[in-house]
C-alpha cells in the first residue's frame, strides 16, 4: 500500500441552514472495488443515499467525519467552520492520505499532505461524491435527533434549511440552542424580540 496514491475525498454538509452543526466527511476509496452509482448526494433521493452510504462504509479503504457546532459556526462563521470540519474529518482518517481532494473553491488549512479544491467535485470526483454522501446521511440523522428535542420547528422535515415553514416556525417560537445566532434570518428574529421588549 505504501507505492499506492491515497487520496482522499472531502465534502460537506449544511452550509446553508439556520441550525444545526455543519459535518464534513472524507473517504479513501479502494481502487480494487467499485461503488456503482456514486453522485452528489443532492440527486440522489434520502433512500439512495442511505444505501449507498452503507456500502461506502463497508467497503472503503478509510472513512472519517468532522463536525463543526453552532457556537464554532457562531464565533469564526460558516466557512471557516465548514473547512475545520473538514481538517477534522482528514485528521480523523485512521489511514493518513498522500492527497486531499475537496469540493469547492477552499483547502482546509493545516493539512498534512497536498490539497486541490475542485469546483463541482462532488459530481465529478467519486471519492469526493463518497464524502457528500456520507456527509449528508450523517447530518440528516443528527437533525432528526433534534427534531425529537425541539419538535416545534420541524427540523425532520427540512434538516435547518430556510424553508417557509421553518422561518414561520422560527418567528413564532423564537430560536432554538442549536439555531445559528450569526445567520441574518435568525439575527433578525432576536432583533425583533428585543425590539418588542
Amino acid at each position: 500500500m505504501s507505492d499506492t496514491l491515497l487520496i482522499a475525498g472531502v465534502d460537506e454538509a449544511g452550509r446553508g441552514p439556520l441550525a444545526g452543526p455543519v459535518i464534513a466527511a472524507a473517504v479513501i476509496l479502494d481502487p480494487t472495488y467499485a461503488i456503482p452509482g456514486l453522485a452528489d448526494s443532492k440527486q440522489l433521493s434520502a433512500a439512495r443515499r442511505e444505501q449507498l452510504a452503507a456500502e461506502i462504509r463497508a467497503h472503503t479503504l478509510a472513512w472519517a467525519l468532522g463536525r463543526a457546532d453552532v457556537a464554532e459556526i457562531d464565533r469564526i462563521n460558516i466557512l471557516q467552520a465548514s473547512l475545520l470540519a473538514m481538517r477534522r474529518a482528514v485528521e480523523s482518517l485512521t489511514i493518513a492520505p498522500n492527497q486531499v481532494l475537496v469540493d469547492g473553491k477552499h483547502c482546509p488549512p493545516g493539512l498534512a499532505c497536498p490539497c486541490q479544491a475542485i469546483i463541482k467535485g462532488d459530481a465529478t470526483v467519486s471519492a469526493i461524491s463518497a464524502a457528500s454522501i456520507l456527509a449528508k446521511v450523517a447530518r440528516d440523522a443528527e437533525l432528526c435527533e433534534l427534531h425529537e428535542r425541539y419538535p416545534t420547528y420541524g427540523f425532520a422535515r427540512h434538516k435547518g434549511y430556510p424553508t417557509l415553514a421553518h422561518r414561520e416556525a422560527l418567528h413564532r417560537f423564537g430560536p432554538c440552542p442549536e439555531h445559528r445566532r450569526s445567520f441574518a434570518p435568525v439575527t433578525a428574529v432576536l432583533h425583533a424580540a428585543a425590539a418588542s421588549e
